[in-house]
């Protein structure tokens, strides 16, 4: 990226040629910790953003990091705005990060960080040269701690109070140091949710001494940072996610003092407890020490943190039973489960507990009288049909004997003469099989079936909207009204009539009903019904059969039916 974009970091040399013979400023790295990205201790969830728990009990966590930074110190001369070069250019640092979670509410950790390349031009103006650094450094070493206040490592929110404190380890003069001691409190906030997100937010003052590089004042600043993660695999071993991050001088707020940066990030978990990651993004501000992008890679030991709902050792992931302490089993259904308990003594084996068998030495049955409880019953037979209920198939119900046993002892079935399984007294159609139906003038009746006037169809056929195209879905409809024609040939001449609803005008209707019957005629026809015994007959609205008004009544009167014309007498067998 070209830095005349002037998104990045900048010393400004405040009025050039006004003081003939004099710089404007001296410049001055003995107070400058230049690197603005600071890395949360081993075993959190982001690069630069700390959480809020304390991953483990007595639990050690190692991580190395690079964290190299572009163009993050950059000389730009004004009111001209032209570019006088990189004071520092590139700039690489390794961090050492140990870290150790204690009693899972508190954690410690160290930050050794060495600047091992530091590349620059030592670029001039108005007779000054800002000296670029040229080699490794070690930089302040960090020491940090925080304390969970609630939730714990899988809860969807926690909080946290911490914070970092540096000792001036680094070397005076080379951009890696501030020279003094600093520190930094903060409020750390995070959690995981729906087991598939993970987030993180930060914020608190960096209090230091001031100093200043070219004209830009440095000093105690604001720092925030927020993150998010998503977790992908079935192990959720891969996080993908985003994180952003600045920080404001205090003291003298423009956007020469104004860092942010944004990463993308992604880290994956291997051989259980090591992690490995990678991101990158840009810088979002012109600040000192915000680059023009910023690349991170890391390496870590990090024991995973499973969840344990019931504290039995068993992770939640194998556990069957994760809410009841339990112990291990091979059966996955019964890993973690408590075990069952040693069943109740039975002498008699009848399913009855000898503390509650009246007869615990012989077979009984149960029965609500404690005194009969668990004792052979005397031969039953509750509905005095003289059938035992022991083979009474319907105890309590007098019925006849039965070869068959599920039919021992009970009524005889009501006649069925169609054999459809509805009683000839419920069957509207008591010689025609069919099915059930919550309306009696249809329950027992075939789809389609012959009355003295009439071949009623229980179906409606059904046609594209407006046109006299009959639908696919009515073909098995059409295939039963011509078996029924071709079986009962008595039937010379049917009527196949059109209606429609009210909705249009009346000679549209008209014409639409003539052709939906004169389609059904042909769709018989096509189906081997003679057309010598069909005739179409299209009445539109004038013969509704239910209420216009209303959508259930429209839908009645569109209809087609079948009416018999005329008959001839059946033959003879």
């Amino acid at each position: 990226m070209s830095r005349r974009l002037g998104r990045y970091a900048a010393i400004v040399l405040a009025g050039l040629g006004l003081c003939a013979g004099r710089p404007a400023f001296a410049q001055s790295t003995a107070g400058l910790a230049l690197d603005r990205f600071e890395p949360a201790p081993a075993g959190d969830r982001m690069f630069g953003v700390p959480s809020p728990y304390a991953a483990g009990d007595f639990t050690p966590h190692v991580m190395l990091l690079g964290d190299y930074a572009h163009d993050p110190l950059v000389l730009r001369v004004l009111p001209s705005n032209t570019d006088a070069g990189a004071v520092v250019q590139s700039q690489l640092y390794l961090n050492l990060d140990a870290g150790f979670a204690l009693w899972k509410r508190v954690m410690v950790d160290v930050d050794v960080p060495v600047a091992v390349l530091q590349s620059g031009n030592s670029p001039s103006g108005q007779g000054e040269t800002f000296s670029s650094p040229s080699s490794a450094q070690f930089g302040d070493l960090r020491l940090g701690a925080r304390v969970t206040l609630w939730g714990k490592y899988h809860d969807p929110f926690q909080v946290a109070l911490g914070g970092y404190l540096w000792l001036p380890t680094g070397a005076s003069g080379s951009f890696v140091s501030a020279g003094e001691v600093r520190g930094e409190p903060q409020v750390i906030l995070g959690g995981r949710v729906v087991e598939r997100m993970v987030w993180s937010a930060a914020l608190g003052p960096e209090l230091q001494g001031t100093a200043s590089y070219g004209s830009v004042e440095q000093g105690s600043m604001f720092r925030w940072g927020a993150g998010v993660g998503f977790l992908f695999l079935e192990d959720r071993h891969l996080q993908i996610g985003a994180e952003a991050s600045g920080n404001l001088v205090l003291r003298d707020i423009e956007k020469r003092t104004t860092n942010a940066e944004l990463l993308f990030d992604a880290r994956y978990r291997f051989l259980r407890n090591f992690e490995a990651g990678a991101g990158i993004g840009p810088g979002l501000s012109s600040g000192i020490g915000t680059p023009d992008f910023r690349a991170i890679l890391s390496v870590a030991y990090t024991p995973e943190q499973v969840l344990d709902r019931d504290h039995d050792g068993i992770p939640d992931t194998e556990d069957a039973c994760p809410d009841v302490p339990g112990e291990r089993s091979e059966d996955p259904t019964k890993n973690g489960c408590p075990p069952p308990p040693p069943p109740p003594s039975d002498r008699d084996h009848d399913g009855i507990p000898d503390a509650v068998d009246a007869c615990p030495d012989v077979p009984g049955v149960p029965s609500d009288d404690p005194t009969k409880n668990g004792c052979p019953p005397p031969p039953p037979d509750r509905d005095h049909d003289g059938i035992p209920d022991a083979v009474d198939a319907c105890p309590d119900v007098p019925g006849v004997p039965s070869d068959d046993p599920t039919k021992n002892g009970c009524p005889p079935p009501p006649p069925d003469r169609d054999f459809d399984g509805i009683p000839d007294s419920e069957d509207a159609c008591p010689d025609e099989p069919g099915p059930r139906s919550t309306d009696p003038k249809r329950n027992g009746c075939p789809t389609v079936h012959v009355t003295d006037d009439q071949i009623v169809i229980l179906e409606q056929v059904q046609f594209d909207t407006g046109k006299a195209t009959i639908k696919k879905a009515s073909d098995s409809l059409l295939d039963a009204v011509a078996d029924v024609l071709r079986s009962h040939r008595e039937i010379s001449r049917i009527e196949v009539q059109g209606h429609t609803d009210n909705r249009g005008t009346s000679s549209l209707n008209k014409r639409l009903s003539q052709a939906r019957a004169e389609a059904v005629v042909k769709a018989m026809v096509a189906r081997g019904v003679e057309k010598a015994r069909m005739t179409a007959k299209g009445y539109g609205q004038d013969v509704p059969i239910a209420d216009n008004d209303t959508d259930e009544g429209r839908q009645k009167n569109r209809r087609v039916q079948f009416n018999i014309v005329e008959k001839k007498p059946k033959p003879g067998p």
